[in-house]
């Protein structure tokens, strides 16, 4: 557990994963260049004993763009592909964190095990990466949806623009549950410290699934903005004017109950939410 390498380490759940393993070697795209094969098999892995991997490119609309796509496959397919390759090489431990956006948002609980149905090039990218982790032979691969913290997220935007006093329309055809970077942290700490069973994990926060509307309405909600409204709108109409836009799955819920049986049971999303929105308003 010491020996730990966190990639992405500036990310929202990088930064989440600095906090809680300080003593951990935290790199990111600056210093360490996942997609550069000779670079990577280079570098001294005795000091190594866990890779986690929390790098991402996670543009969903850029990488329907030629140099999005590129990118997408080189930094979601073809860098965890390297890093699957070189925990086998040197026994190492490899967590990689991935996504709903594997499935086409076809089914109401998402469970580990559901055929992948990748929609976008992003989607197909992360897809691939996941196949490419699972022939290591310690991995876990978390798959998170919707994910908040420290960075650019929904509900960030949620609470600049109550402050700019904008009332949103916003998606309410889109189901899920929030997940909180501290959620992937507590279970990524879990299933290192108790040695779960190698394999693919569902992380999300539990609590009932909603959209995002409703999610922007409990926003306003905790920040009493109960004067301005929150208007639905479908996934068709949002995106009219956005030709360009990846194709985004309706139902994103992540079925929980592996990671239970495991011994975590995550807290729900309102809990964390109104925690986070308290932690964001207080700075």
């Amino acid at each position: 557990m010491k020996n730990i390498l966190i990639i992405g380490a500036n990310g929202q759940l990088g930064k989440a994963l600095r906090a809680r393993y300080p003593d951990a070697t935290a790199v990111d795209r600056d210093d360490f260049d996942m997609t550069d094969w000779n670079m990577l098999s280079g570098y001294d892995w005795s000091k190594v004993d866990t890779i986690i991997n929390a790098a991402g490119y996670t543009n969903v609309d850029g990488a329907e763009m030629a140099e999005g796509r590129e990118a997408a496959w080189k930094i979601n397919s073809s860098s965890p592909g390297y890093l699957s390759r070189l925990a086998g090489q040197h026994n190492l431990a490899l967590v990689h964190i991935s996504t709903e956006y594997v499935f086409d948002g076809t089914k109401d609980n998402h469970k580990e095990d559901e055929p992948f149905t990748p929609l976008g090039v992003y989607a197909q990218s992360k897809a691939a990466g996941d196949i490419a982790v699972s022939v290591a032979p310690k991995h876990y691969i978390l798959r998170s949806s919707w994910l908040v913290g420290d960075g650019a997220n929904f509900v960030r935007t949620m609470i600049n623009l109550a402050e700019k006093n904008i009332s949103p329309k916003v998606v309410s055809d889109q189901i899920g549950r929030l997940t909180f970077t501290k959620t992937v942290v507590d279970v990524i700490d879990h299933i290192l410290t108790t040695k779960a069973s190698y394999g693919t994990y569902n992380v999300s926060n539990d609590g009932e699934p909603v959209s995002w509307a409703e999610v922007a309405r409990a926003v306003y909600k905790q920040l009493g903005r109960d004067d301005l409204t929150v208007t639905d709108i479908t996934s068709i109409e949002y995106f009219a004017d956005k030709p360009a836009a990846a194709p985004r799955p309706l139902l994103s819920t992540l079925d929980l109950t592996k990671i239970k049986q495991a011994g975590y049971t995550p807290r729900d999303w309102r809990e964390d939410l109104r925690e986070y929105i308290r932690k964001e308003t207080s700075k």
